[in-house]
């Protein structure tokens, strides 16, 4: 929504300038906000609750598994000459040569041997294991002699850490499931972020890949924690996914049932069953079934020999192929000992699609199936939970904090002064509020009296009858003027039945007015000021002059304080000195016209970036100081111009801010005939230009997020705020919207079309119902298409429908206002805006 530059100030006199969105207060919005959470909310809640919970366990797993991603190399280093010996000239032993050898040194059966077709290398021998033990011991020895090579220095740390990894320390069955349900919580957190950061353009991949460092504060933290996030998102989803593997034996024996392996359980240690006589098979030669293997397995890189355990046993051989896809892509040979003949021959590239799949489970999960890429990024991203675990506490516990001190700015209004009684009948602190400003001085004053011995009762006039103010002796009014002399949207029936009361029934109660304004108006602090004659001619008194307040006047505060002070016969601190947001630096991204050729001026779409991580409702505002056509800020007599505000057309997810900026032209003067924001905005403002913002609150304009119908209005450049609602329902699931839109041709004004289009196929929104005035014979424009389909008005409403009106005050604005009160009668107006149930952004 842009404002018209004509006007010193774009909004007519609304509230000075509303709280910051940490700051504002959430009366606005309707009560069952309180209840109703969205789905996104929700994922919210989910998210952060299993980060700050599982997520300190996960960074244990995430450790443990990145110190084991290099561990064969990180042994070497720490054991030179073990494993790799220096090359020979003569031919190495055969693995029937060190069994034999290995078995007389050490007086144990030898199992298995894993041979190494790389020159130097140290075989692996396996022993049978003893009575009791699940698995033998196993010992290198050198490839040239069969001498046993000494003990891995470290082996039982990796050990250690492989057991933390994969069980956490505990007992193997329970480890495994405990584990598999952090897993679980990983693969959560994971795509529960994904949704939660889910932009509006999707397919740009700065937006998800894209590191700001020079951000600060809240800000850095969000932006590393998504960003990174995004970069590791893959690898963690196939981390876990083949974790669950290994964890969950339902999950593992369907797998493996349908990849056609047999079942483990069978081979499980510990099951009961006859006891059967071992029978030790005799020493067997393999030199004929090694030297037919060699024949058969060219290219092997790696071959895992099983001696026979009975006789008449194949020599069984899994190896690898130096073409092998990844190291789990084994083939499987079996040849008897005493002919060298093969008796089973399973290649790889010939073992049914269900085991191939299962066997990539491994190289997914250690990252060996991409290489040494691979396994540096599932090292890196294991290495990213402590990242994630650090930064998303410290995001919890700012949250945590700033809700602590909003939590503490509303108890101290109902703490009372400490050591004093209030007596008396309490006095009344009422405001009338269109965007937050009134309200958060009338809590602010209203702790202050409290703090000073004196009774209170806080009230919004957007709920009061003026039949109530009989019951107060004395009333404190702050009260904003909206338009030129209205009232703000949520007390004009407050206004109205205040001006059909007569008589003085009154009388006997005192009132004391701050008004809120702009001097740039004609009607500045009207609302305020008839207020104040008609509580009089009801027979109220003035406690004292009412005092206006242009723009968050600091003396007119002051004055206010002091009028607080006397009424309590105490000190009072002055009211409304809190430090007010600064305006930040952001950048202008691009522009974009929207409606080349309109008969309504130019339209732009005004985006802007930084500082990331920037928060904002659906409904808020960015206040923008406005430049001249060569970037200074002041007027002809060096004051600086007043500020704009624009309504926000996109949201924090968007990863940028998004305006929708009508370009204003007028005659001459020292912009070139153009508005001094919008040419600056649309014009004149270099791309990455510096531009001076501020967020502000918009509580009367605040986003219905809960399961309700919804009904936007607007015109022109009045589609930014709605666009950002829609935007805001559609990501937490809430499809009942209808959009009544008007502009003037179809042909070139059809803003932001590709998108209101795209709602509307995927059923976003119910109804779209858009108004061209110049298209055809008779005008006719948003409000004549609203009163035209006044029966749907009716059932959408008697839904319980909270109606939007986005755009100008003239014309549209008073328009669908006439329409409303047409179709629901005054009272039924009074319902809908006491209600929370019709909500303004009009200029």
């Amino acid at each position: 929504m842009t404002t018209s530059p004509s006007l010193p100030l774009p909004r007519a006199s609304a509230d000075e300038t509303p709280d910051t969105i940490q700051q504002r207060q959430p009366a606005a919005a309707p009560p069952q906000r309180r209840w109703h959470w969205s789905w996104k909310q929700v994922w919210f809640q989910l998210h952060w609750f299993i980060g700050i919970t599982a997520g300190t366990v996960l960074v244990i797993i995430g450790l443990s598994g990145a110190t084991l991603a290099f561990k064969d190399e990180l042994l070497d280093v720490m054991n030179p000459g073990v494993r790799h010996v220096a090359v020979e000239s003569r031919a190495p032993l055969t693995p029937g040569q060190l069994s034999n050898i290995a078995a007389a040194e050490h007086g144990q059966r030898v199992a298995s041997i894993t041979m190494y077709a790389q020159a130097g290398a140290a075989p692996r021998l396996f022993f049978a294991p003893k009575n009791g033990q699940r698995r033998g011991e196993s010992v290198y020895v050198h490839p040239y002699t069969g001498a046993t090579q000494p003990a891995l220095a470290g082996a039982e740390f990796f050990e250690w850490t492989e057991s933390l990894h994969r069980w956490l320390l505990l007992p193997r069955d329970p480890g495994r499931q405990v584990a598999g349900a952090l897993a679980l919580c990983l693969l959560g957190l994971a795509l529960s972020g994904l949704y939660l950061r889910w932009p509006r353009r999707p397919l740009d991949w700065r937006t998800w890949l894209t590191f700001d460092p020079a951000l600060k504060g809240r800000s850095f933290l969000w932006n590393l924690h998504a960003v990174a996030g995004t970069w590791c998102l893959v690898v963690y989803v196939a981390l876990t996914l083949t974790g669950i593997y290994w964890s969950y034996d339902v999950v593992r024996d369907n797998i493996d049932a349908w990849a056609g392996k047999p079942p483990r359980v069978a081979q499980a240690p510990g099951k009961k069953g006859p006891a059967r006589q071992k029978q030790e098979a005799p020493a067997v030669d393999i030199g004929l079934a090694w030297t037919s293997f060699q024949q058969h397995a060219a290219g092997w890189t790696l071959a895992s020999v099983r001696l026979p355990t009975r006789p008449g046993e194949a020599v069984q051989f899994t190896w690898l192929a130096s073409d092998a896809p990844h190291e789990r892509a084994r083939s499987r040979l079996s040849i008897a000992p005493a002919d060298g003949a093969v008796t089973e021959n399973e290649p790889y590239s010939q073992q049914g699609l269900g085991s191939r799949l299962v066997n990539i489970i491994y190289p997914l999960h250690m990252g060996t199936y991409f290489g040494l890429p691979g396994r540096i990024i599932v090292t890196l991203a294991s290495l990213g939970l402590p990242l994630f675990a650090i930064t998303g506490w410290m995001l919890y516990l700012g949250r945590r904090k700033a809700k602590r001190a909003v939590q503490a700015q509303r108890a101290m209004l109902g703490a009372g002064a400490p050591g004093q009684a209030n007596t008396g009948l309490p006095t009344l602190v009422a405001y009338a509020s269109q965007s937050g400003q009134a309200e958060r001085l009338a809590l602010e004053s209203a702790r202050a009296l409290q703090q000073a011995g004196v009774a209170v009762d806080v009230q919004s006039l957007d709920r009061f009858d003026p039949a109530q103010l009989r019951q107060y002796e004395r009333a404190l009014i702050v009260a904003s003027t909206f338009g030129e002399g209205e009232a703000p949207d949520g007390t004009r029936r407050f206004a109205r039945l205040l001006q059909a009361t007569s008589g003085t029934p009154l009388a006997g109660l005192e009132v004391g007015m701050l008004a809120l304004g702009d001097r740039h108006y004609s009607a500045f602090c009207g609302f305020g000021h008839a207020l104040e004659r008609q509580l009089r001619a009801l027979g109220a008194t003035p406690l004292f002059p009412l005092i206006e307040v242009d723009k968050h006047d600091p003396a007119a505060l002051a004055d206010w304080s002091k009028a607080l002070a006397r009424c309590s016969g105490s000190a009072i601190d002055a009211i409304g000195v809190q430090e007010q947001a600064s305006y930040a630096e952001w950048r202008l991204a691009r522009r974009v016209l929207l409606n080349p050729g309109s008969l309504g001026g130019e339209l732009h779409e005004i985006t802007l970036t930084g500082p990331a991580g920037t928060d904002w409702e659906a409904g808020a505002l960015a206040e923008i100081i406005a430049c001249n056509a060569d970037g200074s800020d002041g007027d002809a007599h060096g004051a600086q111009h007043a500020p704009r505000s624009y309504s926000l057309a996109s949201l924090p997810s968007d990863g940028e801010l998004q305006l929708l900026v009508r370009q204003e032209r007028h005659a001459g003067g020292e912009n070139l005939g153009y508005g001094i924001c919008s040419g600056w905005l649309t014009r004149f403002a270099p791309l990455d230009s510096p531009i001076r913002l501020r967020l502000q609150a918009n509580p009367a304009f605040a986003p219905a997020l809960v399961d309700v119908p919804c009904i936007y209005i607007g015109n022109g450049s009045g589609l930014a705020g709605l666009r950002a609602h829609l935007r805001a329902r559609q990501r937490a699931g809430l499809a009942r919207n209808w959009l009544l839109f008007g502009e003037r041709q179809h042909a070139v004004d059809s803003i932001c079309g590709a998108e209101l289009d795209a709602w509307l196929a995927d059923g976003h929104l119910a109804r779209l119902d858009r108004v061209f005035s110049r298209d055809g014979g008779t005008q006719r424009y948003v409000q004549d298409r609203l009163r035209d389909q006044a029966g749907d008005l009716r059932d959408w409403l008697a839904q319980g429908a909270i109606v939007y009106v986005c755009g100008s005050l003239q014309g549209m604005a008073a328009g669908i206002d006439a329409v409303l009160q047409e179709v629901l009668g005054q009272e039924g107006l009074d319902a809908l805006l006491a209600a929370g149930r019709y909500r303004r952004d009009v200029y």
